[in-house]
């Protein structure tokens, strides 16, 4: 199913229904049911025995370009709304249905008369750690589509394009996103207990007989532990036309998993991934589901004073120290991938404003740490020296009302958002 995914197109989701032997609710006929917030996911997702969220198994991520270099139309606008609705009716708004956003770049946003309004922060991508050179994604939209089950994250795709008349045993609409957007890039990939190790052969470098079996990422821990992750109001976008929208960033990575596995012993991977105190007193079994809710950092000290004493600090441990009112500041929901037979991770992040993600993304450098200690740049120093950044890109997750082809500052009521929009 992951390497359906992987190869997309309708012989591949041909093949899925001939597998995949699943009853897919439809969506319903009336649509208002779906909150304004595109992002409001997780309260039809299911929680695991400590109440983690569980995020949807099959990933797809479409990069498009709107194809009239101009202003937005009407029309267009229109056929992009009845396209995205077409498939909303046609599965169920859930973790065995289908999730869904569509987002804007910046690149897309200059391209408009006017500039976008204060309260939201979307700069255009760049470096941000004085070792990466990534490519900088500009397209000028991307849609995210999630789903425990490949056929669906497929069909999808295949009636978003156009070649698909009916899906789920619903009618749909003649207008498809590809009449008014180019397909640009398209970027694929899975978490779940178990994928990495059935899908090590379709991409180099992964010791197949390393990863365990049961882990949900190819690095072999879990995460999204609740207490780790900002709620959906955290990441919301208060006030202003925007409001009940979000910020995205999405960083391609590609994982160096031989020398994870085959240089570091279990000892260092705990120490790097969670902190040295874990490794030190056995605090994580397995993937780290005795952990619970939390990655249980409290314990592990401060960064610099572990650096200087232990010679390694952890990545869990750097990224604690980014809080707000002890609350984190990102809404993680990344996933693996073997795009381009490399084993990789699709770093995607919902907050409030990029700044959140950068400040985040600085505590995870650790040049503070290796400044004051033996511990490197990269080596040593969290799982840096394990991951190249090769793109990242910054988007806006427009209100579920703007969400085709949004004006730059569109002029609406919507001054502020509370708990009721979620």
């Amino acid at each position: 199913m992951k390497s359906a995914v992987a190869i997309g197109g309708a012989t591949a989701f041909s093949a899925c229904l001939g597998r995949e032997e699943v009853d897919v609710p439809t969506g319903p006929d009336d649509l208002s049911s779906h909150p304004e917030r595109q992002h409001a996911w997780n309260d039809v997702l299911p929680t695991d025995d400590h109440g983690n969220v569980v995020a949807p198994r099959h990933r797809v991520l479409l990069y498009l370009n709107y194809r009239h270099r101009g202003q937005r139309t009407e029309e267009d606008r229109a056929m992009t709304e009845t396209a995205l609705e077409g498939v909303e009716h046609a599965y169920q708004r859930s973790g065995n249905g289908l999730l869904m956003t569509m987002s804007y770049s910046r690149a897309y946003f200059d391209r408009l008369d006017g500039a976008l309004p204060q309260s939201v922060d979307l700069p255009r991508p760049e470096a941000l750690a004085p070792f990466e050179d990534p490519e900088l994604d500009t397209p000028d939209a991307v849609v995210h589509l999630a789903s425990n089950h490949a056929q669906v994250v497929l069909g999808t795709e295949e009636a978003l394009k156009g070649n698909q008349s009916v899906l789920n045993g619903v009618d749909q609409p003649d207008a498809s996103l590809t009449d008014v957007f180019e397909v640009v890039d398209r970027r694929t990939g899975f978490i779940g207990d178990g994928l990495p190790t059935e899908n090590a052969d379709d991409a180099e470098g992964v010791p197949a007989d390393k990863v365990p079996e049961d882990a949900p990422l190819f690095m072999g821990f879990k995460s999204g532990f609740e207490k780790n992750q900002a709620s959906e109001d955290r990441i919301t976008i208060q006030s202003g036309p925007f409001a009940s929208g979000t910020t995205q960033h999405i960083s391609k990575l590609q994982l160096n998993l031989n020398q994870w596995y085959n240089q570091d012993d279990r000892w260092q991977r705990e120490a790097k991934m969670f902190c040295p105190y874990h490794a030190e007193n056995d605090v994580i079994e397995g993937t780290g589901d005795n952990l619970g809710d939390s990655s249980k950092i409290d314990d592990c000290g401060p960064t610099t004073e572990t650096a200087r004493e232990m010679g390694v600090v952890g990545h869990a441990q750097k990224s604690a120290a980014v809080r707000e009112n002890d609350q984190p500041l990102i809404l993680r929901r990344d996933f693996d991938s073997t795009d381009g037979g490399q084993a990789g991770l699709h770093f995607l992040a919902l907050q409030r404003e990029i700044g959140d993600f950068v400040k985040t993304r600085e505590a995870m450098n650790g040049t503070d740490v290796a400044e004051q200690s033996a511990v490197g740049q990269r080596n040593n120093n969290g799982i840096l020296q394990y991951i190249r950044t090769e793109s990242r890109g910054n988007y806006l997750v427009p209100p579920r009302s703007l969400r085709a082809l949004p004006p730059v500052n569109p002029s609406s009521d919507r001054q502020e958002v509370g708990d009721a929009s979620s």
